[in-house]
C-alpha cells in the first residue's frame, strides 16, 4: 500500500485531519478511497500511521489512527548519488530507481560529454524533486531524498570523504575487492558518480586520478547509465552491510 505525506501539526486527538488539496484529490479522486477504509501516512518525523477514513469532506479526510510507530524504512548510512544527466526519460528513470533504492540525496552533474544542456538542467530541479516524492509514496520510505541544484563534479567531491566514481575505462578492480582491502565507514557519507552514456572525459579521468578517487567497474558486462547507477548503489548498499 503507498503512503502518503502529512504534517505532524495535522494531528489532534487520535486523528489526523486532511486538507492538503492536491493529496486530497489524490485519495479520493485518484485512488477512489472512501471511509471505512484503511490508509497509510507518515509525518516529517518518520513516524508511520495506520489508520481508518473516518469521514470524507468536500475539502477534507478525517482518519483515526489505528497503530503508529517509527518507520525503519530508510538506509542507515547516507549515500548520494551524483550522475551526468541524462535526456528526460532516462533520467526520470535514474530518480526513481535511486528513490527506491534508498539515495539520501541526488546530485544532477554537468559533466564534458553531458548529453543536455546547462540551461535545461538548471530549469528540472523541482520537477525531478517531485519524481522522488512520488517515489516516496511508492515505496513507503521513511525519508524523503533531496534533488540538488546542477553542480560539476569539481564542486561536488569538495564535500564528500567516501567517494566511488562507477566508470569501465581505467577501472582498478570491483567494488567487492576493493572493499575487502579499504574498509567503509558506515558513519560517514558515501557519494556514488556515475558518468553520461558516452562516459567521463580524458581530462575528468585525469581529475580523479589527482584526486586518488577510486574507479570501479561494475563487472564484465556494460550498463546504461541508468542501469549503471542503481547496480552501483546496490553493490555499496551491500558493501556497508557486509563490510
Amino acid at each position: 500500500m503507498p503512503h502518503f505525506l502529512i504534517n505532524s501539526r495535522d494531528i489532534k486527538n487520535n486523528k489526523i485531519i486532511i486538507n492538503d488539496k492536491d493529496l486530497y484529490k489524490h485519495i479520493i479522486r485518484v485512488m477512489r478511497m472512501r471511509k471505512g477504509e484503511a490508509l497509510l501516512l507518515i509525518d516529517e518525523n518518520e513516524i508511520q500511521y495506520e489508520t481508518i477514513i473516518e469521514n470524507t469532506e468536500e475539502s477534507s479526510i478525517v482518519c483515526t489512527i489505528e497503530k503508529q510507530y517509527k518507520s525503519t524504512r530508510k538506509l542507515e548510512t547516507e549515500i548520494y548519488l551524483a550522475q551526468s544527466v541524462l535526456n528526460s526519460d532516462n533520467q526520470i528513470s535514474i530518480i526513481k530507481k535511486a528513490t527506491e533504492i534508498g539515495a539520501k540525496g541526488i546530485i544532477p552533474l554537468y559533466t564534458d560529454n553531458c548529453a543536455v544542456k546547462e540551461s535545461i538542467i538548471r530549469s528540472k530541479t523541482d520537477k525531478w524533486q517531485k519524481v522522488a516524492n512520488e517515489s516516496v509514496k511508492q515505496c513507503e520510505r521513511a525519508d524523503i531524498p533531496k534533488v540538488y541544484e546542477m553542480t560539476y563534479i569539481k564542486e561536488v567531491v569538495k564535500d564528500f570523504e567516501q567517494i566511488y566514481v562507477f566508470a569501465e575505462k581505467y577501472a582498478e578492480c570491483d567494488f567487492i575487492d576493493y572493499i575487502k582491502e579499504n574498509k567503509l565507514d558506515k558513519k560517514k557519507k558515501i557519494l556514488i558518480i556515475i558518468g553520461p552514456e558516452g562516459g567521463f572525459s580524458e581530462k575528468e579521468f585525469e581529475f580523479f586520478k589527482a584526486k586518488n578517487i577510486p574507479l570501479i567497474t561494475l563487472g564484465n558486462l556494460i550498463y546504461r547509465a541508468d542501469t549503471a547507477a542503481a547496480a552501483a548503489m546496490i553493490s555499496v548498499i551491500l558493501g556497508v552491510k557486509h563490510g
